[in-house]
This record gives C-alpha cells, sequence and structure tokens, in this order.
C-alpha cells in the first residue's frame, strides 16, 4: 500500500482516486458499495481528517452509483488517531460515512485491546465492521462479536473452531470474505483449500468482496469466475451473497429493499 498511499496525500487526488474507483465499481456492475479507507494515511502533506474525508464524500458524490464510506482505526497506531477517527466518522455519519471498522496488523494487535473505541463507538451510535480472523485465530472474532460487530471482515479462521461457527451463525454476523486477497496474505496456502465453501455449507452468512481492487489487482467479476471454477458456485449462490451483503450494509431498510428488488431482477 505504500505506493498508491504516496499518491494520496491531497484534497485533489483522493477526490479524483474516489470518482476513478466509483467508475471502476460501475463498469463491474456493482450497484451499491460501501468503501473503507483510513483516513490517519493520508495526512503526510499536512491534510486535516476533516478534509481527508470530505475529499472522498466529495469524490464518490459524482459517481453514478451510490457510494459510502468505512472509515478504518488502525491496530498499531496511537490511540488519538483512532480517536480523531472516531470523532470524524461521527460528525459525517449519515452524510456519506456510513460506519467505523478496525484494520492493519492482527497477529501483532489483538481485538480485544481495542474494546474501550468500539464501546465509545456505541455510544456515539457509530455502526461497525471489524478485520478479524484473517491473521489471527476464531478468538479475535470472538472478541469482536463480543463488542457488538454484526459483520467481521474475512473471519475465515473461524473454519478451526465449531464453538466460533455456532456463535458467528447464532449471532446473524456476516463475514465479509475476499478469496484472492486471503490466498496474497497467505491467510490460506492454496486458492483450492480456501474455507468459504465449507462455511457457506455450515450456514453462516456470506458475503464476497475484493478487498482492494487494485492491491490485489481484482474485481468482483474475477472473485466469482475463480469461485466458480474452484468450488462450483453457481448465479444462484452469488444471488445470495449479494442478499446477504445487502441485508448486512449500514444502510436503510428502504434502500435494502431497493437494491434487493434490482438483484432480483437482474
Amino acid at each position: 500500500f505504500d505506493m498508491p498511499l504516496k499518491v494520496m496525500q491531497t484534497k485533489e487526488n483522493l477526490s479524483r482516486i474516489a470518482l476513478e474507483l466509483g467508475e471502476d465499481l460501475e463498469k463491474d456492475d456493482i450497484i451499491y458499495a460501501e468503501v473503507r479507507f483510513a483516513p490517519q494515511l493520508h495526512t503526510k502533506n499536512g491534510l486535516s481528517y476533516d478534509d481527508i474525508v470530505f475529499s472522498v464524500i466529495e469524490g464518490f458524490k459524482k459517481c453514478n452509483i451510490k457510494i459510502n464510506v468505512i472509515l478504518c482505526m488502525m491496530r498499531g497506531a496511537s490511540y488519538i488517531n483512532n480517536l480523531k477517527t472516531i470523532e470524524v466518522a461521527e460528525k459525517y455519519l449519515n452524510k456519506g460515512v456510513v460506519a467505523l471498522d478496525l484494520a492493519g496488523d492482527e497477529k501483532h494487535f489483538k481485538t480485544k485491546d481495542y474494546e474501550d473505541l468500539f464501546k465509545m463507538a456505541k455510544e456515539k451510535n457509530i455502526p461497525f465492521t471489524i478485520h478479524a480472523g484473517e491473521a489471527d485465530n476464531a478468538n479475535s472474532v470472538l472478541d469482536a462479536i463480543s463488542f457488538g460487530a454484526k459483520r467481521i471482515g474475512h473471519g475465515i479462521r473461524i473454519i478451526d473452531d465449531n464453538a466460533a461457527i455456532d456463535e458467528v451463525i447464532k449471532n446473524n454476523v456476516t463475514l465479509e470474505v475476499c478469496p484472492t486477497s486471503n490466498f496474497q496474505t497467505k491467510a490460506v496456502d492454496l486458492y483450492k483449500n480456501h474455507p468459504i465453501k465449507k462455511l457457506y455449507e455450515k450456514g453462516v452468512l456470506i458475503t464476497v468482496s475484493t478487498d482492494n481492487n487494485t492491491v490485489s489487482n481484482t474485481t468482483l467479476s474475477l472473485e466469482y469466475e475463480r469461485l466458480k471454477s474452484y468450488f462450483g458456485f453457481t448465479d444462484k449462490d452469488f444471488l445470495t451473497f449479494n442478499i446477504n451483503a445487502i441485508k448486512a450494509a449500514f444502510i436503510s431498510d428502504l434502500e435494502k429493499e431497493k437494491y434487493i428488488k434490482i438483484l432480483k431482477e437482474d
């Protein structure tokens, strides 16, 4: 990520990149997206969190599809920087920002150590999803659920823990699964060994995501092609994944109904 971040340090560039991402998503037939990024990674040239978030939202406003933003706090970052992310999320909540997230080095900075930040998010009524269960084990996912997360970025390591799988199902937690990225980060040794199908067959709510289109050099269509090829998923399964995604989205019930209707008509 170091290379792309070098050109993501001005308001103009952030707006332009947001717009171009929106155009790429539209070309990939995506009808709604929640895009996440960490404001604190864009302050090298002196931009404020406010400047950064506003610029990205403005870029997305120019897109033909609806795109909302999820702001990432970072594992290993200073408490004050993560606090600033909560504050800017509160300021722009329902004005382009829909949720918070926690991303970064899960193995060395444990999910359980960030409980206070999510307690604060809950007090401010800011929804959240948490990256968990990719580089660390199922306990990371269980900690995220204990904070109140209804969505988990990755979460695939629960495959090693039946009790964790039961907990995910019982709490209606949706996993945002990114197969290509999981293979690239060595969370799975071989693509064919990815647990997505096993989790799906056990009744876990699965969605499919790209994680990072540019760095992973992928699109949602490519993810579907690979999943079809390796695991025999069908269009019916992909419709289920998309309906799961909309149901877990940080938008109103009315908007969810609208997007599910579009999906079913397609």
